[in-house]
């Protein structure tokens, strides 16, 4: 459904409208869900010439192809096109291979999601590419760590789990100066509240496992790139065979239609639960970009329209033990190695044992919050039980 020419729509209208044309869809408002593998051509002029919108299950579908188009209004003019993965991680990993080839080198935020981190080492490394990490905060000072060979740099805005906000512009301005590509991890703020394609980024990514889907039933990730990028991002994704099932392709879609409404109540909720632990007297810090006091905050509101439901809290020091006991004490606080559903989730970490360019000493243990739907009260109840056993256990 196009927009009016003398009125671009707003990203919320964009998000509901985007990727569906009722008409040829015989008039309901989802687009069919398609489950197929081949596709016939009528004539065999046309099997020779390959001619047809779409030529086997693998390379699209009228699902696929409602999800690309919504997401491409989404990211806005600087996307050239988007691709669609199984998972967050293979779409981290198609858009790696996509652009690095075997003796070159990957520069690295130093508080990447473990799992990218752990592909750069492991099978990168195997294939004779090069990884070295960097200070997120080190902004253009990043020139100094290009080598002849250095072909990309890989960010997370925020950092994983310790919630670093990198100056994504002045990385990319060296970046591309350099001949380097810019990737960015966008699976907080999503391009509905980060367009990182805008920012000089060539790939943004999302694991759209969490706000995208939105309801923890999906796994999915999103690869789009500029203009520049985007024709070997759609070359990897052909040679290496990448694709997403049609029903999870419809459960992105349908989530895609309430991201608006989703996300404006956990960037509520979240920065309601953020203020409410830092008046703790067993917190020593949160860790969430959009509080005033927050290093990265400038960054964040230069760059960003609005803060998810995830943060971290740094606790004052206590035993670990201590710690179990407050998480097996919470009832609504669910604890699992994922986000951006409708539930509140928790997990401890600890991040000194894989970063390599930064040291990670907090004052006392680090837990990691998802703050859901739920009403915030009953949250703060559950946390209050939480803390009391905390402190009986100390």
């Amino acid at each position: 459904m196009a927009s009016p020419s003398d009125h671009p729509l707003a990203p919320e209208t964009t998000l509901v409208t985007a990727g569906r044309d009722t008409a040829a869809q015989n008039g309901f408002v989802n687009p069919p869900v398609v489950h197929g593998s081949t596709v016939l051509y009528p004539t065999a002029a046309d099997l020779h010439a390959h001619r047809g919108e779409f030529q086997y299950g693998r390379h699209g579908s009228p699902t696929t192809r409602a999800l690309q188009q919504a997401l491409t209004a989404l990211e806005g003019p600087n996307c050239a096109g988007v691709g669609l993965a199984p998972s967050g991680l293979a779409a981290i990993s198609t858009a790696l291979l996509a652009v690095l080839k075997a003796g070159d080198h990957v520069l690295v935020c130093d508080s990447v999601y473990r799992p990218t981190r752990a592909f750069c080492d492991d099978l990168l490394g195997r294939y004779g590419v090069e990884t070295s990490y960097f200070d997120p905060l080190i902004g253009g000072a990043i020139d100094a760590l290009f080598l002849p060979n250095t072909r990309a740099v890989m960010v997370e805005a925020p950092g994983s789990q310790s919630f670093d906000m990198p100056d994504i512009r002045a990385i990319a301005e060296v970046a591309h100066g350099r001949g380097a590509l810019v990737l960015d991890d966008n699976t907080w703020a999503t391009p509905l509240f980060h367009r990182s394609l805008d920012q000089g980024v060539d790939i943004s990514i999302q694991a759209a496992t969490k706000y995208l889907g939105g309801h923890s039933d999906i796994l999915f990730g999103t690869i789009s790139a500029n203009a520049a990028a985007w024709p070997r991002v759609a070359e990897a994704i052909r040679l290496l065979g990448v694709c997403a099932g049609p029903d999870d392709v419809f459960l992105a879609l349908r989530g895609l239609r309430t991201l608006s409404v989703r996300l404006a109540a956990h960037q509520r909720a979240g920065l309601e639960m953020a203020h409410w632990f830092k008046a703790r007297p067993e917190v020593a810090r949160v860790l969430y970009p959009a509080l005033p006091d927050d290093p990265g905050h400038a960054i964040w509101r230069r760059d960003f329209t609005g803060a998810s439901g995830l943060f971290s809290v740094v606790l004052k020091p206590v035993p670990q033990a201590a710690v179990d006991t407050m998480l097996d004490s919470l009832k609504l606080f669910g604890m699992g190695y994922s986000w951006g559903g409708f539930e509140s989730l928790v997990i401890p970490f600890d991040c000194s044992s894989y970063r390599t360019a930064t040291r990670w000493a907090p004052e006392g243990p680090t837990l990691r919050f998802h703050i859901g739907l739920e009403s915030t009260d009953d949250l703060k109840a559950d946390l209050d039980r939480g803390f009391a056993a905390l402190g009986a256990a100390r």
